[in-house]
C-alpha cells in the first residue's frame, strides 16, 4: 500500500501545483482510513484499539508525506551533518493513540541550528498537513534546545516523555533520546510529580471541579482521560525507559486497580472516539445533545423506566470515581516511597506524625491515616469512625487511609450495617460534623457510603437526563447537605433570613439531615420519585435501627420533599383554599420548619442560578400563612395588590402602569417587572405576547386579580443569554416597560409570537406534555396546570388558547424546570365561575395539547438522537386526561 500511495505522490512532482495535487492524494487515502476505523469502533472495536489505529492512519499520512517531502522534492542523497533532520511524535500521539480529530503534536528535530534545507523539508509539510484541514502543534528544535527546554519547563517535558520516532535521521533521535531519558533518570522526580498534580488541580478548576456534572469533559475534567494521562506521566517521569511507564504502574497500582485503570482508560478512549465523530469535530464536553447519539453508537439500551442515556451517563460517572480512586491510590504509593511533595503546611516538618487517641488513627503529614489495613479488619467499625476523626480533627484522609478504605469494603457486611456504633458515627458525621459535604464526598468516593447504605448506593453516579440539574443525584444531594450545614452556621442568612432562623428551632436535627441524605433515593422507582423514595427510606432507617417516631419523620420528609416548592410555584398562595390544603398536608410547625429547611437545600443545590430571591420570597410567604394557620388564626385571602399600591395608582390615572427592578438578594439572575391595569379578557395573553417579541424569557410569573376588577402581573423575565432582562443594555428594558403600557391599554395590535429557530441543545429532549385540571383546588376559580417543552412564546400561545375560549384567567403561576415549563392557571368563565362543562374542558383540554404539540423543526445538519426527559414529579394534582406522548426514544 505504501508502495502505491508513493508512486502517486511521485507522479505528480513534475506537474503544476505540486502542493494541492499532493495534499488531494493524501486527503483521499487518510479519510478512506478513518472511514474504515470508524466501522470497526461501530462494530465495538475497543476504545484504545480504535485510538492506536487513528495514530496508525496518522503514522502512514506522515511517512509517505517525508518520504516525498525528503527524497523526491528536496532531496539530499548526502546530507551534511547539519542537515540531518528527524520527525518525532510527542505528546498523546507520541504514546501513540489519537482520537478522531486530535491534533498532531510533532517535533522537526536536527542536530544544530537550523539550515535552509531542513527549514523548507518542515515548512512544506507543515501547508500541506494544513491543506488536509489537520490541526498540527509543532516546533523545530535542536537537541540542545530541546534538552534545555525540558529542563525548566514541565509542560515540554511532559510531551518529550511520550516522544516516538517516527522518520529521519535514526542517530540524531536516538541521541536525543538516550540524553533525555538520561536526565530524567537521573533527576529528583518529586518537583515533576508535584507540578503535573497542581496542573492537574488548576485543569479541573477550569473544567469544573466537580467530578460530576451532567455535561463532563471527558479529556480535562475530573474523573477525565487526563487525570489518567497524569499517572502515565508519572510512570514515564519514574522509568522513562519502560514502554508507557508499565513497569512503575505495576509496581504502584495492585493487580485490580491496574484493571480498573485499564478498563477506565479504554471506556474513555472508545467515549472519546464516539464524541469526537457524532459532533464531527475535536468536541471534549459531553453536552447534553450529544449525550443520547454517543449512547446509541455505544449501544446503549434503556432498562425499565432508565433510558439508555441515562444508564450510559451513569457508567461514564463510576469510571469517573474510579479514575479520583486510582489517583489518590497512586498518591498513597508515591507518598511511600517519598516520590509525592506532600501539600500541607507539615510538609515543613518532615516525618510528622500524631497520635490521635484513637487506635489505628494517626495523623501524618497534616492529615489522617492508618497504621495498617488490619485497623479495619479488627474491627470494621472503624471504617466509618475514621470519617468522624477526620471532621472532628479537621483533617484530610491521606491516599493510604483512603487505599485501605477502598481494599476493606468487602468488611462492610449485613452484620455491621446494623451495628448501632455504625449508625452512630454516620449520623455524627451528617448532623453535627464540621464539613459534612466534605467528609461524605470522600466516604463516597471511596465506595463506603453506598456500601454502608445500599439505598444511597443506587443513586450514586445517577444522572436525570434535563437542563434543570447540573449534577448527579448523590452529588446533588450531598451538597444539599452541605448548604443546610451552611444555612446552620449563618454563611447564607442573606440570602435564607427565615431558613436561618427556623434552623434553630428544629427539635431533631438527625432526623432532618438523614431525609436529606435520603430524599431522592426513589429516582428511577416504578412507583415514581415520592413513593419508591419513602419505601427505600423507611427500609433504610429501620435497618440504621432508628427509632420508629424519627422514623415517620423521615419517610414523611422523603414522600413530601416537592410539597412546598409545588405549592409555592405552582398554586395562588393568596388563595386561602391552597393554605388549608398544604396546612393539612403538612400537619404541625416542627414538619413546616423541617421542610422549609429542606426544600431550600434541594432547589439551591439543583445547580447555580437555580434559587433566587422571587422563589424565596413565595415560599416564605406560604411558610408565614400556614405557620398563622397553626397558632390558631383564620386563613383569610390576603390583597394580591397590597406590596404595589403605587403602582396600582399610577394605573387607576393612566390605564395602565408598569416598572421594573432587579430582585434584592445577592443571586438574581431575572429582571422583575410588575405591570397593573384595569383586567380585560386577553390582557394576559397580550402582555406574554409582548414580552415574546420584546425577546424576554419569562421565568417567573403571577398574575392576581382584585374584586374591583384591578389586574397585577408580575413577571421575572431574563434576555436570551440568561441574563437579567436589560442588564446590558437598558434601553431595550424601557422600551418594553413602554410596549406593555401601551398594550395594557389596547393601543396597539397584538401578533402572534414566531415559532423560535431550532436549537439542537432544546431539540434533544423529547418532553412529555401533560395537561391537568383540577376543580376542587380553588374555592372560585378552576385549576389547570399545563406542562411541556419551553419555548420562547409558550406562554403566550397557551394564554391565548385559554382567552380565545373565553376563559379569563384569574391568577397565573409560572415556573421553568430547564427545558420542561409548568404554568399553572386559575380561570374562571365570563361570569366569573367555575368552569363546570365538561364539554367546554375538553375542548379546552384538546387546545392546550395542539399547542404543547407544537415544536420548532429539527435542526439542521448533525443528527439529532432524542431521548425522554427525565421529568421530576409535576405535581400530585389527578390529570384529567393524560396525553398519549406516543413511542418514547429509549
Amino acid at each position: 500500500m505504501s508502495d502505491i500511495l508513493d508512486a502517486r505522490l511521485d507522479a505528480v512532482v513534475s506537474g503544476p501545483g505540486v502542493r494541492p495535487a499532493v495534499a488531494a492524494i493524501l486527503k483521499a487515502h487518510y479519510d478512506a482510513a478513518r472511514e474504515k476505523i470508524a466501522a470497526k469502533l461501530a462494530a465495538g472495536l475497543p476504545g484504545v484499539d480504535v485510538a492506536r489505529l487513528y495514530s496508525a492512519a496518522a503514522d502512514e499520512l506522515l511517512l509517505a508525506l517525508w518520504r516525498f517531502t525528503t527524497e523526491t522534492l528536496y532531496p539530499s542523497h548526502n546530507p551534511t551533518e547539519a542537515e540531518k533532520l528527524s520527525l518525532i511524535a510527542v505528546g498523546g500521539y507520541g504514546r501513540g493513540v489519537l482520537a478522531p480529530f486530535s491534533d498532531l503534536d510533532l517535533v522537526f528535530l536536527r542536530p544544530w541550528k537550523t539550515t535552509a534545507r531542513t527549514e523548507t523539508v518542515a515548512e512544506f509539510m507543515l501547508y500541506v498537513l494544513w491543506d488536509l484541514g489537520l490541526k498540527v502543534g509543532s516546533s523545530a528544535r535542536s537537541v540542545d534546545e530541546a534538552l534545555s527546554l525540558a529542563r525548566s519547563d514541565m509542560t515540554i517535558r511532559t510531551a518529550l516523555l511520550e516522544a516516538r520516532p517516527l522518520a529521519g535521521d535514526e542517530q540524531v533521535t536516538e541521541n536525543f533520546l538516550w540524553r533525555f531519558r538520561g536526565m530524567v533518570t537521573n533527576a529528583d522526580p518529586r518537583p515533576f510529580i508535584a507540578a503535573k498534580m497542581e496542573e492537574r488541580d488548576g485543569r479541573h478548576a477550569r473544567a469544573g471541579a466537580v467530578r460530576y456534572r451532567v455535561e463532563p469533559n471527558i479529556k480535562d475534567g475530573k474523573g477525565g482521560l487526563r487525570d489518567l494521562n497524569t499517572l502515565f506521566w508519572i510512570a514515564r517521569s519514574l522509568a522513562p525507559e519502560s514502554p508507557l511507564g508499565a513497569r512503575v504502574l505495576d509496581e504502584l497500582l495492585t493487580p485490580r486497580e491496574r484493571r480498573a485503570f485499564e478498563e477506565a482508560f479504554d471506556f474513555l478512549w472508545r467515549v472519546r472516539a464516539h464524541l469526537h465523530l457524532a459532533a464531527g469535530r475535536a468536541e471534549e464536553k459531553l453536552t447534553f445533545d450529544l449525550q443520547p447519539e454517543v449512547a446509541r453508537r455505544m449501544g446503549w439500551r434503556g432498562r425499565g423506566d432508565e433510558p439508555a442515556v441515562e444508564r450510559f451517563m451513569r457508567r461514564y460517572f463510576l469510571v469517573a470515581r474510579d479514575v479520583g480512586g486510582l489517583t489518590r491510590a497512586m498518591s498513597a504509593t508515591l507518598e511511600a516511597r517519598h516520590q509525592k511533595k506532600t501539600m500541607s503546611l507539615s510538609r515543613l516538618i518532615p516525618g510528622r506524625k500524631r497520635d490521635l487517641g484513637v487506635p489505628g488513627f494517626i495523623e501524618d503529614g497534616g492529615r489522617l491515616s492508618v497504621t495498617g489495613p488490619e485497623v479495619f479488619a479488627e474491627d470494621p467499625v472503624k471504617l466509618l469512625t475514621l470519617f468522624v476523626t477526620a471532621d472532628q480533627h479537621d483533617l484530610d484522609v491521606h491516599p493510604h487511609a483512603f487505599s485501605a478504605v477502598t481494599r476493606s469494603l468487602a468488611l462492610v457486611t449485613p452484620k455491621l450495617r446494623r451495628d448501632p456504633r455504625a449508625t452512630a458515627a454516620l449520623l455524627h458525621v451528617l448532623a453535627h460534623g464540621q464539613r459534612p459535604y466534605r467528609v461524605l464526598t470522600i466516604m463516597n468516593e471511596a465506595g463506603l457510603l453506598g456500601r454502608f447504605l445500599p439505598e444511597w448506593g443506587r443513586i450514586v453516579g445517577q444522572t436525570q437526563f434535563n437542563m434543570y440539574h447540573a449534577y448527579t443525584v448523590d452529588e446533588h444531594t450531598l451538597q444539599a447537605i452541605g448548604i443546610i450545614n451552611d444555612i446552620q452556621r449563618g454563611k447564607l442568612k442573606e440570602d435564607h433570613p427565615l431558613a436561618t432562623e427556623v434552623i434553630h428551632l428544629i427539635a431533631d436535627p438527625e432526623a432532618l439531615m438523614l431525609a436529606m441524605l435520603l430524599h431522592d433515593v426513589g429516582k428511577g422507582g416504578e412507583r415514581g420519585q415520592l413513593e419508591d423514595g419513602a419505601i427505600a427510606a423507611r427500609r433504610a432507617c429501620e435497618r440504621l435501627g432508628i427509632e420508629t417516631r424519627r422514623i415517620e419523620i423521615v419517610v414523611w420528609l422523603v414522600r413530601h420533599h416537592l410539597a412546598l416548592s409545588d405549592y409555592a410555584q405552582k398554586r395562588d398562595i393568596s388563595d386561602p383554599a391552597t393554605v388549608q390544603a398544604f396546612a393539612e398536608i403538612v400537619g404541625d410547625p416542627e414538619r413546616l420548619r423541617m421542610l422549609l429547611v429542606l426544600t431550600v437545600a434541594d432547589i439551591r443545590a439543583v445547580g447555580p442560578g437555580v434559587w433566587n430571591s422571587w422563589k424565596g420570597q413565595l415560599m416564605r410567604s406560604l411558610y408565614g400563612r400556614v405557620e398563622a394557620l397553626f397558632r390558631g388564626e383564620s386563613a383569610v385571602g390576603a390583597d394580591p395588590l397590597a406590596d404595589h399600591a403605587d403602582l396600582v395608582a399610577r394605573a387607576c390615572a393612566t390605564g395602565a402602569a408598569a416598572e421594573a427592578r432587579r430582585g434584592p438578594g445577592t443571586m438574581e439572575a431575572t429582571t422583575e417587572i410588575a405591570l397593573a391595569a384595569r383586567d380585560r379578557p386577553g390582557l394576559f395573553a397580550d402582555l406574554t405576547a409582548v414580552l415574546a417579541a420584546a425577546g424576554a424569557d419569562v421565568a417567573g410569573a403571577r398574575v392576581a386579580t382584585a374584586a374591583d376588577g384591578t389586574a397585577l402581573d408580575v413577571f421575572q423575565v431574563q434576555d436570551g443569554a440568561d441574563r437579567p432582562y436589560g442588564h446590558d443594555e437598558p434601553r431595550r428594558l424601557t422600551s418594553l416597560i413602554a410596549a406593555l403600557e401601551a398594550a395594557a391599554r389596547g393601543e396597539t395590535p397584538i401578533a402572534p409570537p414566531a415559532m423560535p429557530k431550532p436549537s439542537p441543545r432544546r431539540a434533544v429532549f423529547d418532553v412529555r406534555p401533560v395537561v391537568m385540571i383540577d376543580d376542587a383546588a380553588s374555592a372560585d376559580a378552576t385549576v389547570i396546570e399545563v406542562s411541556g417543552a419551553d419555548r420562547p412564546g409558550l406562554l403566550a400561545e397557551l394564554s391565548r388558547t385559554l382567552s380565545d375560549h373565553a376563559l379569563s384567567i384569574r391568577s397565573a403561576h409560572v415556573a421553568g424546570f430547564g427545558e420542561r415549563a409548568v404554568d399553572s392557571f386559575y380561570v374562571t368563565d365570563a361570569e366569573g365561575r367555575k368552569i363546570t362543562s365538561d364539554a367546554v374542558l375538553d375542548e379546552v383540554h384538546a387546545a392546550l395539547e395542539a399547542v404543547l404539540d407544537r415544536a420548532p423543526e429539527q435542526p439542521q445538519g448533525r443528527r439529532i438522537t432524542a431521548a425522554r426527559a427525565s421529568a421530576r414529579d409535576v405535581s400530585d394534582l389527578r390529570p384529567r386526561k393524560a396525553v398519549s406522548p406516543g413511542p418514547e426514544p429509549r
